[in-house]
């Protein structure tokens, strides 16, 4: 454009930065930015809002807030949009007193919020666990004119499921039905996981069965939910039936979190015959076990005294480019010295630390012992 004898004008500018960030490219964008304040025209509060906004998105909230305050410096007034995006910055690093800073001044400068701006701070105190503090502002928010939506619902839903106070939640979930905000897939989600973890299964079945009368299909996360808490409450024959039932009448194909939830309980139950089934037949599913799967069958078969099964799962995760955890580690560790293979246990010890772990002192004794004792039987048979 500037060879045609055009120069751009912040518009285009601005235009141009925002492309950039959706892009992923925030170098070409902060170059854009800084060749505006070098030359013309001087960026307004759009301009720095979309490079802000691309900063937060890239998880470079750093230098976002760094070109907030310059911005606040150069004396350009932020936007209700920069405002949201700031406060909510602050809200996800868990600086919750810094977001309602950003609130009292907005209302000074007789900017007007909207339900975006209560959303952040709600949200925020939820994940704080200042239900009543969250609670207290929807009410400010409904003075001020201003309805909750589902995300406000959703948010405070979560937080006192999360909280424990699950009559609590049921209470908003009527609340917002009454107010014609209807519930969604989220919504029954976070309800099904709160009773899950209480392990009511009634409330977690009348739930299900709620939201499919209102023609919400359960999800792979629905299935998860009910699935792990099934498990928990050591119904693992129901959770199987249902593991049946998700693929052959909701023709959903089961993922790695849905593995992990199976195989965890079989672990747990000492059913390693099945666990290993199911952790060879994801390969047939195109499903590579990740390492937390890896750690369960390690546990699993050192609970079973299984000392070479779960070193071979050791050396196998090596060579997938794995680390073992160092709980994996230690009882595949304490199964050989029990068995009294020492050497191995050295071995396994030299990788742990290769691997960046630091062994115990308990460690090192547990194998000197093993070491002494084994080497006193072999003198005293000679």
């Amino acid at each position: 454009m500037e060879e045609l004898g055009f120069s751009p004008n912040v518009v285009i500018y601005t235009t141009l930065i925002d492309g950039c960030c959706k892009n992923g490219d925030l170098e070409r964008a902060k170059m854009l930015f800084t060749k505006m304040e070098e030359l013309g025209p001087v960026p307004n509060e759009y301009t720095y809002t979309v490079l802000i906004n691309g900063l937060f998105k890239k998880g470079l909230g750093k230098d976002g807030l760094v070109l907030y305050e310059k911005m606040q410096r150069k004396g350009v007034i932020p936007s209700l949009y920069t405002y949201n995006s700031v406060m909510k910055e602050y809200c996800n690093e868990g600086k919750i007193g810094k977001a309602f800073e950003m609130f009292d001044e907005m209302r000074e400068r007789r900017v007007a919020c909207n339900v975006v701006t209560y959303n952040i701070l709600i949200g925020g105190l939820c994940r704080e666990k200042r239900l009543w503090e969250a609670e207290k502002l929807v009410g400010q928010m409904e003075r001020s004119g201003i309805s909750p939506n589902l995300i406000t619902y959703n948010s405070l839903i979560d937080g006192f499921c999360n909280g424990g106070e699950l009559e609590k939640a049921m209470f908003l979930f009527d609340q917002m039905k009454t107010k014609g905000q209807s519930p969604s897939l989220v919504t029954y989600n976070i309800l099904i996981s709160g009773f899950s973890r209480a392990k009511d299964s009634t409330k977690v079945a009348n739930l299900v069965k709620e939201m499919e009368e209102r023609g919400i299909r359960p999800s792979k996360v629905t299935y998860t939910i009910v699935l792990d808490a099934l498990i928990r409450s050591e119904s693992t024959e129901k959770a199987f039936e249902l593991y049946s039932f998700m693929q052959e009448k909701a023709g959903l194909v089961p993922d790695v979190y849905i593995y992990g939830v199976l195989i965890h309980g079989l672990c747990v139950k000492g059913n390693m015959k099945d666990a290993w089934k199911l952790f060879k037949s994801m390969g047939e599913m195109q499903l590579k076990p990740n390492d937390v799967i890896h750690n369960m069958m390690i546990q699993g078969y050192c609970k079973q005294g299984s000392a070479y099964r779960a070193l071979r799962l050791v050396q196998e995760m090596g060579e997938k480019g794995l680390v073992p955890n160092v709980a994996s580690y230690t009882s595949v560790i304490g199964v050989l010295c029990k068995d009294g293979k020492w050497q191995e246990a050295e071995a396994l010890v030299k990788e742990m630390i290769e691997s960046g772990f630091k062994p115990s002192v308990s460690m090192y004794n547990l194998i000197s012992k093993t070491k002494h004792n084994t080497l006193l039987k072999i003198s005293s048979s000679d």
